[in-house]
């Protein structure tokens, strides 16, 4: 953070041993100027220079694009401190002073905003520096300025530079840029003029000030270009305020032999050995590195040619990575024989680098291990999930060439040419392999949407190289053997010709790509990882737990290191949830499933031996649907009786893999249709009649009886149990008889019974009843009995600001992030996506809140939520040493995953606590202050790399004083965030076709209301006023259960009326139980 005194200061300069401002600064000069000064003030070769702080292009950008007042004039005058330090002078052709203008944002964007080099030339000025540099390197420099700053500056496509680059090295017979000789170069020069004033209409600005001026409005206009914007929404950087300018004299690696310009990194960042890892080019700029536009030379070819700066820039690393603790990414400059230091920071690395980068500056003295616990990021190790090839020998005969290894791990998908093309059949769920000539900053987003990432030129920190690393995305890069025809889509390998649309695979690890679809599998972990793994064990605060609805998914939990189950959902043990030709295609699939898996349940892997246990349960189904057919109670219990030894038997299955562990088990909560089958009406009335043998005007009159306009706000949850008390009876005798059986062998069990959709204290108190009764009685039928515990899930508002009041019975909590997301910005989950990406792209929105939970709204709720419980239950957080006595609070759902749901959480434990407002860092003192005993049930764990991944975010947040933080393990069902939306499809098909064609002997909304509110008195004899009893239910309450895509009627229509009159029409609605 910069002192007070330098935030009004808008320029800094650099250079000779002496600085203005330090590493600490990022936020003001952003990454590069921050750490260009710090490189100068330790004495290392930097170019000198100035850094326009990122307060100023804030300004910039507040102020309609215009440069701040004074902003200037402060340029100029540090300029001529950097033109004393150089002793030359920008514009003087006898002591030409040329510069680079780059941007420079307090994260690191590799590529996303603009740079312009050899800021200075003009005519004459080319005219004097070829006099002291050879007219080769002169107008070699000339050319690449035109073409950068005609791109970058002025908007001109860099192709139409290149056609003439291209076209000329054609006319000459040459093939690389090198081999161009000085008169060629100045024809070149001479033809990127007349490109200017083509697409222009003005000759090309000679004045080196006008340039300065002009470069440094074109990188702060870049802060807002698409491709950055995009980059910044794909990688969630949030807060800052613009980018800085660097301001840097020219060295040149372009002045012929005894010159060249180089990328490295101090340790390997595919795999973390201790090496310098870079590439280097002999005669050339630093942007022909990093573009791609040249394929480099390994850095071991530098120090045959150059043994003297290599040795420099050895030494150089080894006191960098000792001054910053850190692998870092250095740019460098060797200008006839001598070093220059052009640019370093953090390097990005892979999951497998990072975790042994870390291990090893532990092991070498250089850092501790809390150190090397904030060095390793979540997303470093869910990338050691990365899928690889199952038998690379297999494939041998079928790789058809051969690139760099520029990011590890195995894709496969099928070949497209364009970003956008690539994002467009990602968005239809397929796979891609993204095949490019050489990436460009504008690729992001297909880079990001792709699986894989293949490049015919570009090495191994070329712009693809370095994004995909990053990313964790394989990519195959410089490989020179295929040639791409963009125009055509193809991709030549010799004789074969691939097409748009053919497999390809590619290995991330050994550069290989292999025609067709390869097999994939698991990947082996390092043996770094459980010394990692044990550092971190030695500081975790935080309990993370899974989710699991079978024995196998308990299974897998606890193979995976999860510390218990916190949501046990019930209704996935009554349900399949694929049609017979589905189940038929997942077995036929085998393991082999990576993309449908991806798509349906955001896993990795998904072991399909489970499938037939899982999926073929009819008579479960049909059970079920009895239950929801049923006419009166003795038809209901006798469907229920049915369904208590599926349920007793997978509660048992779950105790058992949960030896010793806590699982808490959700009763039935989701709107009864989805439990029913898809189709059109008359499908689904005969599919029923002939299942359940109920006549088909039976099941018309209940789907006409009981329909809902609004089932996520209807008759579900804790209104089911209420309603019927036998399902809620049915299930605890379930939970109760299966936790005694297994107990009886020896296992220990700790069920933990969790109402859903809790409102009011009342609901909580009627189920409470039920669950001690049947409790007692099964009990005393077994002769025995076990501890349990109850509480509720708080995921309705108001239960939230009531949750004293609710604490006086329920043990525990846990927080349904995703109906709680729902219920407080009013947004349906399934339907959000119509306007949420205009309220990103508009600011209103800085998120999607189903994916980072909304602090401000629904994380207040739970601060209260857990504020007012322990005001009434002091003791509701974890004891983590004895297990039978825990009162816990819990947060579930796909959002307890995001960073913001997990920066909640860490202050909630503290009874002195703030409430952390960001997830920037931004409260680290209060953080610092707390010790969490949260514990996490999380939606989106999907594989073992997550399991570590918890402990390792929240170790970001929490000091380093010996607290616990588990994380959780995989589950292979279904994320609600991700599948919801198909199952949408599927529920609004299902209803659209039962509901329509009965619409016009439906009263509107007679009954909604009715099947979901209480009875006048209470089990508990309390009276509970209607909530909606202040509203007509023929007018006033319909705005308030439609969504707005539903039907409006006016004050007295009714659907009847509605649909005579041909108006549209949709009823989305349940079919709850008689």
């Amino acid at each position: 953070m910069a002192p007070a005194n330098l935030r009004s200061q808008r320029v800094f300069t650099f250079g000779k041993g002496k600085s203005e401002g330090n590493k600490n600064m990022k936020a003001l000069l952003g990454g590069k100027g921050a750490n260009l000064a710090e490189m100068a003030s330790i004495g290392l070769s930097v170019p000198p220079g100035l850094t326009v702080s990122t307060e100023a292009c804030h300004e910039y950008q507040e102020g309609g694009h215009e440069l701040p007042a004074g902003l200037w004039e402060d340029m100029l005058e540090a300029l001529c401190t950097v033109e004393e330090y150089m002793g030359s002078r920008l514009g003087d052709p006898s002591k030409p002073l040329l510069l680079s203008v780059r941007s420079g944002a307090a994260v690191s964007m590799p590529g996303m905003m603009d740079t312009v080099l050899n800021l200075g030339l003009n005519d004459e000025v080319v005219a004097g520096l070829a006099v002291k540099s050879g007219e080769r390197f002169a107008y070699d420099s000339y050319r690449r300025f035109l073409d950068m700053f005609g791109n970058v500056v002025m908007g001109i496509p860099h192709s139409r530079f290149e056609e003439q680059l291209e076209a000329l090295k054609t006319a000459k017979g040459v093939k690389d840029d090198t081999d161009l000789t000085a008169a060629d170069l100045k024809d070149l020069v001479a033809q990127y003029k007349n490109v200017y004033i083509e697409a222009k209409g003005e000759q090309f600005p000679t004045d080196p000030s006008r340039q300065l001026y002009l470069a440094v409005i074109a990188v702060f206009d870049s802060w807002n270009s698409p491709r950055a914007k995009k980059y910044r929404s794909i990688n969630r950087i949030e807060g800052l305020r613009g980018t800085a300018v660097n301001v840097q004299c020219m060295v040149f690696g372009n002045m012929g032999d005894s010159s060249g310009t180089g990328v490295l990194f101090t340790r390997n960042p595919s795999t973390g050995e201790k090496k310098l890892y870079g590439e280097f080019l002999v005669n050339a700029q630093g942007e022909d590195v990093v573009a791609g536009i040249r394929t480099p030379q390994d850095l071991g070819a530098m120090q045959e040619c150059m043994p003297e700066p290599y040795s420099e820039l050895a030494e150089n690393c080894e006191i960098l990575e000792r001054h910053y603790k850190e692998m870092m990414d250095i740019e460098f400059t060797v200008q006839e024989n001598r070093l220059w230091m052009l640019q370093c920071r953090t390097g990005k690395r892979t999951g497998q680098g990072a975790v042994k980068i870390a291990v090893d500056m532990v092991k070498e003295g250089l850092i501790d291990t809390p150190s090397a616990i904030k060095m390793v990021e979540p997303c470093h190790l869910d990338q050691l999930l990365h899928p690889q090839f199952e038998d690379p020998a297999a494939y041998k005969d079928k790789v058809i060439a051969t690139g760099l290894p520029a990011s590890p791990g195995a894709a496969v998908g099928q070949i497209v040419f364009t970003a956008d093309d690539a994002e467009a059949w990602h968005a239809q769920g397929k796979a891609v392999i993204l095949v490019r000539t050489e990436t460009s900053p504008e690729d992001v987003g297909g880079m990001h949407a792709a699986e894989g990432i293949l490049t015919a030129r570009g090495g191994m920190t070329s712009h693809a190289a370095v994004v995909a690393r990053g990313w964790g995305k394989c990519c195959v890069s410089g490989c020179s053997e295929i040639h791409v025809n963009d125009a055509a889509k193809v991709v030549v390998v010799g004789d074969k010709m691939i097409h748009e649309g053919d497999w390809l695979s590619l290995n991330g690890s050994t550069g290989e790509v292999i025609l067709g679809r390869q097999p994939l599998a698991p990947p082996a972990l390092s043996g770094d990882l459980g010394t990692f793994m044990s550092w971190v064990d030695e500081t975790r605060q935080l309990k993370v737990m899974a989710n699991a609805d079978t024995p196998d998914d308990a299974l897998a939990a606890i193979n995976n290191g999860a510390q218990g189950i916190g949501l046990c959902r019930t209704e996935h043990m009554l349900r399949t949830y694929f049609s017979d030709h589905e189940v038929e295609s997942i077995a036929v699939a085998g393991h082999c499933l990576q993309a449908f898996t991806n798509v349906l349940t955001g896993s990795f892997w998904y072991l399909t031996s489970t499938v037939p246990q899982f999926f073929s349960s009819d008579e479960r189904i049909k059970a079920v649907r009895e239950m929801i057919m049923a006419a009166n109670s003795e038809q209901r219990q006798r469907a229920l009786d049915l369904l208590l030894p599926y349920q007793k038997s997978d509660f048992e299955g779950i105790f058992r893999a949960m030896d010793g562990l806590p699982v808490t088990i959700r009763l039935l909560d989701p709107p009864l249709h989805e439990f029913l089958p898809e189709g059109n009406l008359e499908d689904i009335v005969g599919e029923l009649a002939s299942e359940i043998g109920i006549k088909e005007e039976e099941i018309l009159k209940r789907v006409e009886n009981l329909s809902e306009v609004n089932p996520m706000l209807g008759f579900r949850g804790c209104r089911l149990g209420i309603s019927y008390p036998e399902l809620t009876e049915m299930q605890v005798q379930a939970i109760f008889e299966a936790a005694i059986s297994v107990s009886k062998q020896g296992i220990k069990v700790f069920p933990e019974i969790m109402v859903p959709l809790i409102g009011t204290p009342q609901e909580y108190e009627h189920q409470m009843s039920l669950i001690q009764k049947i409790a007692q009685k099964v009990f005393s039928e077994l002769g025995t009995s076990i501890s349990y515990k109850s509480g509720a899930m708080i995921e309705v508002p108001r239960a939230a600001l009531i949750a004293d009041e609710i604490a006086e019975q329920a043990e525990f909590f846990s927080f349904g992030t995703n109906d709680l997301t729902q219920m407080t910005f009013g947004y349906s989950r399934d339907d959000v996506g119509r306007f949420l990406p205009i309220y990103l792209s508009k600011g209103i929105l800085q998120s999607d809140p189903f994916e980072v939970l909304d602090q401000k709204g629904v994380g207040q709720l739970i601060k209260v939520a857990v504020e007012r419980g322990r005001r009434t239950r002091p003791d509701l957080k974890v004891n983590r040493d004895l297990w039978r006595t825990w009162r816990r609070a819990f947060i579930c759902g796909f959002l307890c995953t995001s960073w913001a749901g997990l920066c909640l959480m860490l202050p909630l434990q503290g009874t002195n606590c703030k409430a952390c407002s960001s997830s920037s860092g931004s409260n680290m003192k209060d953080l610092k202050s707390c010790r969490n005993n949260l514990q996490l049930a999380c939606e989106h764990l999907h594989n073992p790399s997550i399991i570590a991944s918890a402990p390792s975010i929240l170790y970001w947040w929490v000091d380093r004083g010996g607290r616990r933080t588990t994380a959780a393990a995989p589950r292979r069902g279904r994320p609600t965030s991700i599948c919801s939306r198909r199952w949408a499809l599927h529920v609004v098909n299902k209803i659209t076709s039962v509901a329509l064609p009965l619409a016009t002997r439906i009263s509107a909304l007679e009954s909604d209301v009715s099947t979901l509110r209480l009875p006048a008195s209470s089990p508990t004899g309390s009276k509970r006023a209607d909530p909606f009893s202040s509203y007509s239910r023929s007018s006033d309450i319909r705005p308030l259960l439609r969504r707005s895509d539903d039907l409006h009627l006016n004050d007295n229509a009714t659907l009847s009326q509605r649909h005579q009159e041909g108006q549209p029409r949709c009823l989305r609605g349940s079919v709850p139980l008689a």
